[in-house]
């Protein structure tokens, strides 16, 4: 027996074994159905809750003084000049 007509023939088992199987599945399903009573579950509908949106307030930017300019000026000023020095 060549390799091929061997791996025919192994596929053709697998196929027919497969369907064999299948069907056992089907009859033992449908055994099972004819003993259990044909009552459908009710379906339980579950309320929905809507959210409530809430109002956000919007917050003004508020600009700063030019004391506060100032100030950030200043730091911005002594922090540069302290990392040219360090470097």
């Amino acid at each position: 027996m060549s390799h091929s007509s061997m791996l025919k023939a192994r596929r053709k088992h697998q196929k027919t074994k497969k369907l064999l199987v299948v069907e056992a599945k089907q009859a033992k399903r449908q055994a099972k159905q004819a003993l259990e009573p044909a009552v459908k579950k009710e379906k339980v509908k579950k309320e929905r809750v809507k959210k409530e949106k809430v109002k956000t307030e919007k917050v003004k930017k508020v600009k700063p003084t030019k004391e506060e300019l100032g100030r950030s000026d200043a730091k911005k000023s002594s922090a540069g000049a302290g990392k040219k020095g360090a470097s």
